[in-house]
C-alpha cells in the first residue's frame, strides 16, 4: 500500500477543480513537484525554517489557504502540532518562487485532513477531532496569528467528501 494514498487522492482532485485568480503549490507526497517550506521570518534558512505543509493557495502572491493531510499519527499532539508550526510561520521562500519572500495574507485558512482508515470501530477519535475543532476555533482569535479560520475534514479513501473540501476552500478564497 502506498503510504501517501490519502494525500495522491486529495492531490489529484485539487489539481482538477478550476480554482481562479490563485496559484496551488503541492508537495511531492500528494503528488507534486515541490517542498513547500514555512520560515519564521524573512531570512530563508535552517535555523528559521519552522516546516514543510502539504499544500498551499496563494492569492494576490500572498498564503491564503494551507493543507494538511495526517494518514498516520492523528494524537492532539500531530494535529496541534502541525497547526501551531504554520500559525508561527510567517513567510514562504522557495527556489520556485525565485526565492521571493511571500507573506501569509491577514485572513489564512488552515484545513487538516485526517484519514480513518485505521480506526477501531468504536474509536472515539472522531468525537474527540470535533472538540479539538471546536476548541481551536474558540481560542484562535486569542492568538497573534494570520491563521483566522480552521477546519478539520476526516474520511478514508472511499468516503472522503473532495467536493465539500474543495467548495469549502473556494468559499475561503473571498476571506
Amino acid at each position: 500500500m502506498n503510504s501517501h494514498e490519502l494525500h495522491n487522492k486529495i492531490g489529484e482532485h485539487l489539481k482538477k477543480v478550476n480554482f481562479k485568480n490563485v496559484k496551488l503549490l503541492i508537495d511531492p507526497a500528494c503528488g507534486g513537484s515541490q517542498n513547500i517550506p514555512l520560515f519564521l521570518n524573512e531570512r530563508k534558512s535552517r535555523e528559521t525554517k519552522i516546516c514543510n505543509v502539504d499544500f498551499m493557495i496563494l492569492k494576490n502572491e500572498r498564503i491564503k489557504i494551507i493543507i494538511e493531510i495526517e494518514e498516520s499519527s492523528k494524537t492532539p499532539h500531530q494535529i496541534l502540532g502541525k497547526l501551531m508550526c504554520s500559525a508561527l510561520a510567517k513567510f514562504y521562500i522557495h527556489k520556485e518562487s525565485n526565492d521571493k519572500i511571500i507573506p501569509m495574507d491577514d485572513n489564512v485558512c488552515f484545513v487538516q485532513i485526517l484519514d480513518t482508515r485505521e480506526l477501531k470501530i468504536r474509536s472515539k477519535k472522531i468525537p474527540q477531532w470535533i472538540n479539538i475543532e471546536l476548541a481551536i476555533n474558540e481560542i484562535l482569535s486569542t492568538f497573534k496569528t494570520n491563521i483566522k479560520t480552521y477546519k478539520l475534514f476526516y474520511g478514508n479513501m472511499e468516503d472522503i467528501n473532495l467536493n465539500e473540501i474543495s467548495q469549502f476552500i473556494k468559499m475561503n478564497f473571498d476571506n
